[in-house]
């Protein structure tokens, strides 16, 4: 059976005795120190799973003792005990490399959470074997600006401080919040993304904290929300620069109180959620403009984290166009294909505006238009604006009036003319993509995508 240790911090005898008896009951071995220097003491001479310190102490403060456990103990985390309503000073610890924080008088449920989120994190070695398994399937490429954002991402994943994710579209933002949550303590519970900006705004509150039967028109059950669905995981607010004002408002007071009140309910439900946050947009513009709450965006926005644009780092675009193509050969069971040296050259030279994602658009647009195996530069049709007919009747259906679902309605109108091309030929299929004016390759990644083999 692990034994674990724990180091109590704090100069009011009180505190020291209900943290031991706290810690002790948790089958924890407790020491407690008073002061700064008698912290580093210990901290020199024994090794610790935790170190639980207050925030203010005789010879200096918690923070001063987080940044010397920065340099001498970096794996041993920390939580700060800070004054209640104190959040200026929590966020600070937070940035100075804090793992948690909890306020006084100390809630002893929310402690437990905390100790038991501490010990939950992965051990260097253990670390070091997640590493080599399993972040290449998360964060493709092997330029220095990769290197960078994954060392700083397996850095924050050991705290529970908020992250705010920057970047361009299609950069791969989600992916950045995914390797924080499966290297960090919570990796063996939810990870929820949410988009901020597909939620019409009269349903945003029941979305997030969850509603109560009878509460509106169409409450026909007790439901919850996606902090409920995120409890002692992540939540991922992707586009939250989308949040309108009120939301942005009931968000803080959820992450601030730990707790949600579910539509129509008359108490709250705490809530253990570690939040993760991402936009394309310029958050600090936003808030100069007064579109964007300050509060909120000092809240999200304790550790930042960038993601370079894919035009930053060429050198990757090799590898990711390799993985791509061998998925999407996998994917559509057809032979994989290989990239000509003038496609790639022309792909190392593409500006790349939509970033990760239109690389996928453009390889799997090729994939499927190829006629051998081997793409080459003109078939990345990297300058195509528009798609015209080539074959047949060039003539576009009219859509249907009212409100309509455009994919399905597409897909429709795809598959009946496949069908009348494949009756037209007898069902061969290679008669068939020739009328279509499409590569055979083509016409079977399109049976395959819509279910007609």
């Amino acid at each position: 059976m692990t034994t674990y240790k724990a180091l109590v911090v704090d100069d009011e005898p009180d505190i020291r005795e209900l943290l031991d008896i706290t810690l002790s009951r948790m089958e924890i071995d407790c020491s407690t120190a008073a002061t700064v220097g008698e912290a580093k003491e210990l901290l020199q001479s024994c090794s610790f799973n935790l170190c639980l310190t207050d925030m203010s102490l005789p010879d200096g403060n918690g923070i001063d003792l987080v940044n010397w456990m920065q340099t001498n103990c970096p794996d041993t985390p920390v939580a700060v005990i800070t004054a209640y309503g104190s959040m200026d000073a929590a966020i600070s610890a937070l940035k100075c490399g804090a793992f948690d924080f909890v306020s006084k008088p100390v809630e002893l449920p929310r402690l437990r959470e905390l100790v038991q989120s501490a010990l939950r994190l992965p051990g260097k070695e253990e670390t070091t074997e997640d590493t080599d398994a399993g972040d290449g399937n998360l964060l493709l490429g092997e330029s220095p600006e990769i290197e960078h954002l994954r060392r700083q991402a397996r850095k924050v994943a050991r705290s529970q401080a908020p992250v705010y994710i920057s970047g361009e579209s299609g950069s791969g933002k989600e992916l950045v919040a995914r390797l924080i949550h499966e290297q960090g303590p919570r990796r063996d519970k939810p990870f929820v993304p949410v988009n901020c900006g597909a939620i019409p705004d009269e349903l945003m509150e029941s979305e997030f904290f969850g509603h109560r039967k009878g509460s509106f028109t169409g409450a026909n059950e007790n439901k919850d929300g996606l902090f409920q669905a995120a409890h002692e995981g992540t939540l991922f607010l992707d586009e939250v620069a989308d949040l309108p004002i009120a939301m942005q408002v009931k968000l803080l007071r959820a992450i601030q109180e730990k707790a949600v009140r579910p539509v129509g309910a008359s108490s709250e439900v705490n809530v253990d959620v570690r939040i993760l946050s991402a936009t394309h947009r310029n958050l600090a513009e936003l808030v100069e403009k007064g579109e964007f709450r300050q509060d909120l965006f000092y809240r999200i926005n304790v550790i930042e984290l960038r993601v370079p644009p894919l035009r930053e780092r060429p050198s990757d675009i090799p590898l990711l166009a390799r993985q791509i193509l061998d998925q999407l050969a996998r994917e559509y069971e057809l032979e994989p294909v290989e990239l000509a040296d003038d496609a790639m050259a022309a792909l190392q030279a593409y500006h790349f505006p939509g970033n990760v994602r239109e690389l996928e658009n453009i390889l799997e647009r090729a994939f499927t238009l190829s006629e051998g195996n081997l793409i080459r530069a003109e078939e990345l049709q990297m300058k195509a604006t528009s798609l015209t007919p080539t074959n047949g009747d060039s003539t576009v259906p009219e859509a249907p009036e009212g409100e309509i679902d455009l994919e399905n309605y597409l897909e429709t109108i795809e598959r009946r003319t496949i069908e009348k091309a494949l009756e037209a030929t007898r069902w061969n299929k290679t008669a068939a993509a020739r009328r279509l004016g499409i590569s055979f390759r083509a016409l079977r990644y399109r049976l395959k995508k819509l279910g007609m083999e």
